[in-house]
């Protein structure tokens, strides 16, 4: 499970070095792509494979089904990180999330994500707003 907020910044090579929490998760390898909203999503190896079989099973005739599977799997690049937990973050996935120099890594249960600091401040500022409303609309109901 990945959680917590970090602000690493990306070095010369366009490297960020991961949170040591989080890299022996991802010593095996990872898979990152466009996420949403403007940040880059950052899988382990099996968590990826296991949503990509998942996406296997939806429709294929439906348009946004394509279009969604187009996106992911265009933007998706591997990496492993090195001895010191740095991942390269490729050109296009830096230009798709803003990211310059300072970032921040947001661990997400099975992902990561890693924003440019000014799009995550204004994006958990509207969200921290919802917060206490959300709870009832996106957990089942416990029968309690």
């Amino acid at each position: 499970m990945f959680l917590g907020t970090h602000t690493p910044r990306l070095d010369d090579k366009n490297r960020v070095i991961l949170p040591a929490r989080y890299r022996e998760q991802l010593a095996d390898g990872l898979v990152m792509s466009k996420g949403q909203d403007r940040c880059v999503v950052v899988w382990t190896k099996p968590g990826f494979d296991q949503y990509a079989e998942e996406l296997a099973q939806g429709k294929h005739t439906v348009a946004d089904m394509r279009r969604y599977t187009r996106v992911l799997f265009a933007s998706a690049y591997d990496d492993t990180p090195d001895k010191q937990g740095r991942i390269t973050i490729p050109q296009p996935l830096r230009e798709y999330a803003g990211l310059t120099r300072d970032c921040v890594v947001v661990g997400q249960n099975t992902r990561i994500e890693i924003w440019e600091p000014q799009a995550w401040a204004e994006y958990i500022g509207e969200a921290e707003d919802a917060f206490a409303v959300l709870d009832s609309e996106v957990m089942p109901a416990s029968g309690t």
